[in-house]
Formats: C-alpha cells, structure tokens, sequence
C-alpha cells in the first residue's frame, strides 16, 4: 500500500507521517513532494500510489493544478488550512476533505472511507473536470444585511438595480425604489458582484444590466443609459469603459 503526500509545509508533513505510521501501519510513504510542478512531474514518470494526500495551497499554486494537468485515478485526500473551498463539492465526488491542523478521529474516518473503496472495489470519481468546476466556481455576494434604524434587514442581490456613490457614501437602489446604504466602497462591491449581471460603467456607478431600459449615443464618445428605477442624474458611460460594456452588453 503506497502513499504520496503532497505538503509544502514541513512541519505539516512529519506530523500526517506520524498519524499514518499509527493509523495506516500498512502503508509506505512513497514520496513526499512539496509543489505542483513537482508532483506533476513525478506523477508523470512514476507508478501511481494508492492513495494521495493533497495539500490544497501550495508554494507555486493550488493542488487542482495537478488534477487538471494528470490524469490521476486513485483516491485523494484533501488538506487544507483554508475552509472557503466548498464542502460539499468534495463530498458528491466521494473525496475526503480534512481541514488543519489534522485531528487524529478525522484522519482515521478518512483511512476508513478509503479502506471501504479497496474492499469493495467501487467505482472512483473519474469526472475531475466536473469537480474542479464546482470548487473554483467564484462565489458572488447573494445579499446584505444593512441597518434601518434600530433593525437590521436583508436586501437581496437580485432586487438591486443599481449601486452609486455620492458625497463618500455608497447606496444601492433596488427595483421597488427603496435604496439603502451600504458599507462597502464601489471599489469592493466591483468583486463582490457577478459580472455577469453587474458592470462599473465609471467612478461612481454600477449598473445591473436588467435595469437597462435604453442606450444613445453621447458626445466626447461616452454613451447614456435610461435605467428603471431612473435616477436623480444622467447615467454615463465614461469613454474608457464604452468598449468593455458593449462587449458585455453583447455576450
């Protein structure tokens, strides 16, 4: 029974060693490699282990690398320090997922799961594309809490229409034509909202593209939106960002 660790942190290394050597005695570490590169090199030239234990974050990038880069067919282990990769994305693919610092009844259940493949000899996950789509697919902001008063509410993504700055602060107008503040710069809203529904069209606007009623034309090469619910100003779209929003417009 051969394992191969992938741990770029030393430390992290020799201690999932010593859990093994108590709670897989079975099993001879092949080798331990601390890099994508590394690992895709030697997965490249070498027989393939029975089991892999795979550091997510590594020196020269993420561990799906080498998913993506060799075809592995054995199970893997995933560890990690980081818990924003989702859970459950690892579970439907019939992969453990242990968070650091390793706790030993975690590594043990993990063992179990894997033992319970070999002794019953099912199928594995071959569907890596599938898996690292749902892991690395971006998480957007789906809603806000803001204060009202002495009460703290919910507004929902889907109800924003728009979201602008004036005099330092910054409000987002939602489509039955409330709008509330928000705590967060335009700046930091950019990321947090899907792109594919959201464009910063300059400064001090971002536009939602369901809200867009009309575009014309607009002189010094800018362009100007009519958006429901229409705001208190002219909505333009400054020069350097025109060529950008009819590549979104046109998707």
């Amino acid at each position: 029974m051969t394992v191969l660790i992938v741990e770029d942190e030393v430390p992290a290394a020799k201690r999932l060693q010593a859990m093994l050597a108590k709670a897989m005695p079975e099993a001879t570490i092949s080798r331990v490699l601390d890099s994508v590169a590394g690992t895709i090199d030697y997965l490249r030239k070498e027989a393939e282990p029975d089991l892999i234990f795979l550091d997510i974050q590594l020196a020269d990038g993420e561990s799906f690398d080498i998913l993506e880069a060799v075809p592995i067919r054995c199970p893997v282990i995933f560890t990690t320090a980081y818990d924003q990769y989702t859970l459950q994305a690892f579970k439907v693919n019939s992969i453990d997922y242990l968070l650091k610092p390793l706790d030993e009844r975690d590594l043990e259940r993990a063992i179990t799961q894997f033992r319970t493949y070999a002794l019953e000899r099912r199928p594995l996950p071959g569907q890596w594309s599938a898996f690292l789509e749902s892991v690395r697919k971006p998480s957007y902001k789906e809603r806000f809490m803001i204060r009202s008063g002495e009460e703290f509410r919910f507004i929902q993504v889907s109800d924003i229409q728009y979201l602008y700055s004036k005099q330092g602060m910054v409000y987002a107008q939602l489509n039955d034509r409330r709008k509330f503040h928000l705590d967060f710069t335009l700046d930091q809203l950019d990321g947090m909202l899907n792109p594919d529904e959201f464009f910063r069209i300059n400064r001090k606007f971002i536009i939602r593209l369901a809200a867009i009623d009309r575009i014309f034309t607009y002189f010094n090469s800018r362009l100007k939106l009519e958006v429901t619910p229409a705001p208190p100003f002219d909505l333009i779209v400054s020069r350097d960002r025109v060529p950008d929003f009819k590549h979104w417009i046109d998707r």
